[in-house]
């Protein structure tokens, strides 16, 4: 059992005999009456999602899951293809368990795939990933007052915003948490 004050992003959960994932929370304690918690749930079946209001102190029945490492093989319509680096099983995964964060895999990838009864259920990329540059906008000569960055697509379909002195081809490298650009790869 978990608190509903202690859930968090990627905590799996059972409610109404469905397996739901945390995708996001927002904590709130008014000045009066009791904290609550909001969470966006994820369900595990079907994919979609919603929000839901739990009161802090509220027990839920959180999943244990088994952590694998595993390598982003290839994807094949509707399915994406993985293989555990230790005992080359291989899992077949649905594109809509990566929902918006589909971009920021790529060939020979690194993750580790959470599991539930064998099957794939969650995922954690890497802190920071390298990426090749795909397409960048030119740089305009004489636009270096202030801030000057640009928008510019990763070889996987990545949009980033980076500095002006980044070109197509260039390696770099990518926060998965929020999207940014760190530096260079």
């Amino acid at each position: 059992m978990i608190l509903a004050g202690d859930l968090k992003r990627g905590v799996t959960i059972r409610l109404d005999g469905r397996l739901l994932r945390v995708t996001n929370t927002v904590y709130n304690k008014p000045g009066r009456g009791t904290a609550t918690m909001t969470a966006t749930l994820q369900d595990i079946e079907t994919g979609g999602t919603n929000k839901k209001i739990f009161g802090a102190e509220e027990k839920l029945e959180d999943i244990y899951v088994e952590a694998e490492n595993a390598e982003y093989l290839y994807a094949d319509g509707d399915i994406l293809h993985f293989m555990n680096t230790a005992t080359y099983e291989q899992y077949e995964v649905p594109v809509s368990l990566f929902d918006e964060e589909i971009h920021y895999l790529k060939d020979a990838m690194q993750i580790q795939l959470r599991l539930y009864n064998g099957r794939a259920i969650d995922y954690v990329f890497p802190t920071t990933v390298s990426y090749t540059i795909k397409e960048a906008e030119v740089a305009v000569v004489g636009n270096t007052a202030g801030n000057v960055t640009k928008r510019v697509l990763t070889e996987s379909g990545l949009s980033v915003v980076v500095p002006l002195f980044i070109n197509e081809g260039d390696l770099i490298e990518v926060d998965t948490r929020d999207g940014s650009y760190v530096g260079r790869g």
